[in-house]
């Protein structure tokens, strides 16, 4: 598959980060597009390396501003979309139909054309205006996900949290993983005792 990954500028850079590095190893065709905000909250939160490692990662990569590149063209052939982290100002910017970078016109694009849309909203909490944003999408078929990690599994790190986000994202996608243990498998563990954890 060819799929686009957009980064907004929302804490949780490593959510699209670990998407991107999932979806490369797994063979996929990965596109990247990166806000300018993206970019500082990536540099904080992950590595001074980070547009480095996602170039390095990736099949094609393009700035919000770079309107040269192939995704600004609806001609451009792809699979699916995934902007993560998605935050609510990109949110209410495809909600209302305003491709003003080419992060949110590559969503656009994606609607217009029919393809997959998910977006993986960090922030929190929501205004009503939110949900109103996010209801208009997902009345036209766009996937709205808040990254809102499970338990049941039995995380025991970081990259646990991340890593059950992302495969629910694999999972809207059709792709096959083993990011996480999914329920039917993890309830016969027993007791996770977490709430009696030092955590």
């Amino acid at each position: 598959m060819r799929i686009v990954v957009g980064f907004s500028g929302a804490s949780g850079i490593i959510y699209g980060w670990r998407l991107v590095k999932v979806l490369a190893g797994l063979g996929h065709d990965v596109w990247v597009v990166v806000s300018r905000n993206a970019v500082e909250v990536g540099l904080f939160e992950c590595s001074d390396r980070f547009v480095e490692e996602l170039k390095g990662m990736s099949t094609g990569f393009c700035f919000e501003d770079d309107w040269s590149c192939d995704l600004a063209s609806g001609s451009f052939i792809y699979d699916a979309m995934v902007v993560i982290p998605c935050s609510l100002k990109s949110l209410a910017a495809i909600a209302n139909g305003i491709g003003d970078n080419l992060l949110t016109r590559t969503a656009l694009n994606t609607i217009r054309l029919g393809r997959k849309l998910v977006l993986v909203v960090r922030e929190t909490p929501w205004s009503s205006i939110d949900f109103e944003n996010a209801a208009r999408l997902s009345r036209i078929g766009v996937i709205v996900m808040p990254a809102s990690p499970a338990f049941y599994h039995n995380p025991r790190s970081i990259s646990d949290l991340v890593n059950y986000v992302v495969g629910r994202v694999l999972d809207v996608l059709g792709i096959d993983h083993d990011l996480y243990t999914r329920w039917s498998k993890a309830k016969t563990q027993g007791p996770l005792n977490l709430c009696v954890q030092d955590v």
